[in-house]
């Protein structure tokens, strides 16, 4: 058998590959949008994915042109939910108030662990001075 010993055949195997992956990506797009969007009832839902199943080239174009401007819509506020999200989660465990960090710095100076240099460098640190 002749499979896959000319440079043609491997550029193709490759776009099918290509194109293959490029379809599983549009149909769980499809299938998240339907999941996400709060306005659809429970049966509009199923009777999308039923067409998603049988016909998924000619629903998922449907689809597109049918409901494209409010998937970019609950895109973007689902992006913006996840910023605001990571940023409070961010916020809530790495930062201290500075009060709290010269707090701590001062403990560590009179304990003599580090010095008096050392102590007015976190210190500025901490009102947000730069280096």
């Amino acid at each position: 058998m002749n499979f896959l010993q000319g440079v043609w055949d491997w550029f193709w195997l490759l776009f099918w590959i290509f194109a293959y992956m490029t379809y599983l990506f549009v149909l769980f797009y499809v299938i998240f949008d339907i999941f996400r969007d709060r306005s659809l009832n429970g049966w509009l839902k199923a009777l999308w994915l039923i067409f998603l199943v049988f016909v998924p080239f000619i629903t998922a174009l449907v689809y597109f042109i049918a409901r494209g401007k409010g998937m970019a819509e609950r895109s973007a506020r689902k992006q913006v939910e996840y910023q605001e999200y990571s940023d409070a989660d961010i916020r809530s465990v790495s930062f201290a108030s500075p009060s709290d960090e010269i707090t701590k710095a001062q403990s560590l100076r009179d304990q003599g662990v580090i010095t008096e240099g050392e102590f007015e460098a976190l210190k500025a640190k901490a009102l947000g001075a730069k280096y």
